[in-house]
């Protein structure tokens, strides 16, 4: 078979991790890499063997036409770059944040699909091995009736005035932050774990001056079925970790059959009813990149889906019941109630936190 042909957008902080995921699949070849400040592309190339660097999406698209191509980019990009593969016929995985607004996501996932271009969204947390193998624990009915999951996030990057800006600096400008930048994964990672969201309740705050969205808050959903799942999140403090980064913080999976705790280190922990708790052994994958490998598992799923029509478990038009989910966090927060996910209609546009 001839390699798959991918194109890379973008070459800030995070590329690194899908550049690596993308050399390790054998059969995919990276073929150029865009970046509006080329001397970021040229490094990029030279440090990972990429052939060919461009100035702009638009003019790598057209002399390489690449079989797939990765948008790793801001927000406020998605819907140039995007709109570019697609105009082209090209597949597109774009990052998430996907878009800048839900009317902007939604705008992107029409357009794909009247020109019948795949459009995928790279969420990658619950490619993250913990989360699969808690997955599978659920899906063997290990864990018994799930009735609850929590995640205590504490990443320890948020504190003071340079607060991100060595690493993701338009973190500092973004009006909305904790939610759409991070909670969104876990979002996700809940109804990866326990099924659709039926209510949210959100209280949202900024605890670090020097930026312009929140950066901590609580988030408190309702399963269909009668589930519950709390994200307690603060991006100033971190938790015991060899490296805070890893899993972001902990998290406890109940059922009636005990606990699954998941520590900072990336270890399981399964303490069954009215039993002493031991370590659960899985693979955690490698420690020294992102989550465990959790982009290369994401690729590698894409991968599989273009060349092998395997069922996809991250299209951008099934993504969308996350962003609802993430809207209705910001309502709640806005107008102080839980808002339940029947028939609610996400604002299009990116609306005032200001708290109640």
């Amino acid at each position: 078979m001839k390699p798959l042909r991918v194109a890379i957008a973008g070459a800030g902080f995070f590329s690194r991790f899908q550049i690596e995921g993308w050399r390790a699949i054998e059969g995919v070849e990276v073929v150029a890499i865009a970046n509006r400040t080329v001397a970021r592309a040229e490094e990029a190339a030279r440090r990972y063997g990429i052939p060919r660097t461009f100035a702009s999406v638009e003019a790598m698209l057209d002399a390489t036409r690449p079989d797939l191509v990765d948008v790793i980019t801001p927000p406020s990009t998605h819907a140039s770059h995007v709109g570019a593969a697609i105009a082209r016929g090209v597949p597109a995985i774009c990052q998430k944040p996907f878009g800048t607004s839900f009317g902007d996501a939604v705008a992107m996932v029409e357009a794909a699909e009247r020109a019948r271009v795949p459009l995928i969204v790279h969420e990658n947390f619950r490619f993250e091995p913990w989360h699969r193998e808690a997955r599978r624990l659920v899906a063997t009915g290990r864990i018994g009736s799930p009735h609850s999951v929590a995640f205590r996030m504490r990443p320890g990057d948020g504190q003071g005035p340079r607060a991100y800006l060595d690493r993701q600096p338009y973190f500092q400008t973004m009006p909305r932050f904790l939610v759409v930048e991070t909670a969104i994964h876990f979002i996700d990672t809940f109804r990866f774990l326990l099924g659709e969201v039926e209510a949210v309740t959100a209280r949202l705050r900024r605890m670090n001056p020097a930026i312009a969205g929140e950066d901590a808050g609580y988030l408190l959903f309702e399963f269909e079925g009668g589930a519950t799942g709390l994200v307690d999140a603060n991006r100033s403090n971190d938790h015991v970790a060899a490296n805070p980064w890893r899993t972001l913080g902990e998290m406890w999976l109940e059922g009636s059959a005990g606990v699954l705790r998941l520590d900072g280190d990336a270890r399981l922990w399964w303490k069954p009813h009215h039993g002493p708790e031991a370590e659960h052994r899985y693979d955690a994958g490698p420690a020294d990149t992102f989550g465990g490998g959790a982009c290369e598992k994401l690729q590698r799923h894409v991968v599989d889906h273009v060349l092998r029509g395997a069922p996809l478990e991250n299209a951008a038009r099934s993504y969308l019941a996350n962003l609802r989910v993430q809207e209705a966090a910001y309502v709640s927060h806005r107008e102080g109630r839980r808002v339940a996910l029947s028939g609610f209609a996400p604002p299009k546009g990116v609306e005032s936190l200001s708290p109640v």
